[in-house]
């Protein structure tokens, strides 16, 4: 017979996350749980390990309690047998309370077993977390919509927050939105975007993307209410070869139709400076203001 399988929506989480829900099993997270704690945040990853440290510590504890042979301990004392678990754990051995019995010594060995696999699980872990090679780029809240160069345009920006430049940088942009086939079903349809300039060779400060909406864009003729109903999305990819660690890198950001400001455009965040270059008022960053409504004829 087959299992019963339980299932749970999951959000779809990655940069600002559109509305969309997973299907998954509903023990999803154990199902790959090293990609899980290789991507989960510090903190989250640093809790995990200490209650797995300080439980697993209290479990063997509670054994060396009921079987009474550590000697030197205490009597009826969990605090003793607990610290000669952690020892034992952590390969210490300080040498005051030693098992005597068959069962503590059995015990004794399966922990010692344990803290060795787990020392070397959460080292790789701890490595594998450093030596993930990230992209701190920073999107605008919102993208857009506007005239530029007398085109009506969609656009957004995006920092370097890094010291570190990002060479031979790449932006991948693509629009989203659901639609009905000539057979009535509901489907999803992915577009890419073509922009004015989709490559940076030196990524190190502020990036403004353009769309031109011309007559060949999914974009033209559309409005804010028409973006709603399809639940669209502009989503953006962005790689690039990290100069210092020599390694690619990426990021990404979703608009969803509430992210996208119709008749507004970016607040100019270049300032000049006093010795004649210039600086990025990052202040202004997700600034926008009023920009002409009329985009296209109708």
């Amino acid at each position: 017979m087959a299992s019963k399988i339980q299932t749970q929506m999951v959000p779809v989480t990655a940069g600002r996350s559109p509305r969309i829900a997973k299907i998954q099993n509903a023990d999803g997270i154990f199902t790959d749980l090293y990609l899980y704690l290789v991507s989960c945040p510090w903190p989250l990853l640093l809790m995990l390990v200490a209650g797995v440290f300080f439980a697993s510590n209290a479990g063997f504890a509670l054994a060396y309690l009921i079987d009474g042979g550590i000697e030197n301990a205490r009597p009826r004392s969990f605090a003793d047998v607990y610290f000669f678990s952690v020892e034992t754990m952590a390969t210490i051995g300080y040498g005051k309370m030693t098992p005597v019995t068959f069962v503590a010594h059995l015990l004794m060995s399966v922990e010692a077993l344990c803290g060795l696999l787990g020392f070397a699980v959460v080292t790789g872990l701890v490595f594998a977390k450093f030596s993930r090679p990230t992209a701190r780029v920073r999107f605008s809240n919102y993208a857009v919509i506007s005239r530029r160069d007398g085109v009506p345009s969609l656009m957004f920006r995006m920092v370097n927050v890094r010291a570190n430049q990002i060479v031979e940088a790449q932006m991948h942009v693509v629009f989203a939105r659901l639609e009905r086939t000539a057979e009535g079903e509901e489907v999803r349809r992915f577009y890419d975007l073509e922009l004015v300039r989709s490559r940076n060779a030196i990524f190190a400060f502020s990036w403004t993307a353009v769309h031109p909406i011309g007559p060949g864009s999914p974009l033209y003729g559309a409005s804010p209410q028409s973006l709603a109903e399809a639940t669209a999305w502009v989503v953006v990819s962005v790689t690039g070869l990290d100069e210092t660690l020599s390694r690619a890198v990426h990021a990404r950001m979703f608009y969803g139709d509430g992210d996208i400001r119709w008749g507004a455009r970016l607040v100019d965040i270049m300032v000049r400076t006093a010795d004649g270059g210039f600086a990025l008022d990052m202040s202004k960053f997700d600034d926008i203001e009023p920009a002409a409504l009329q985009l296209w004829d109708r």
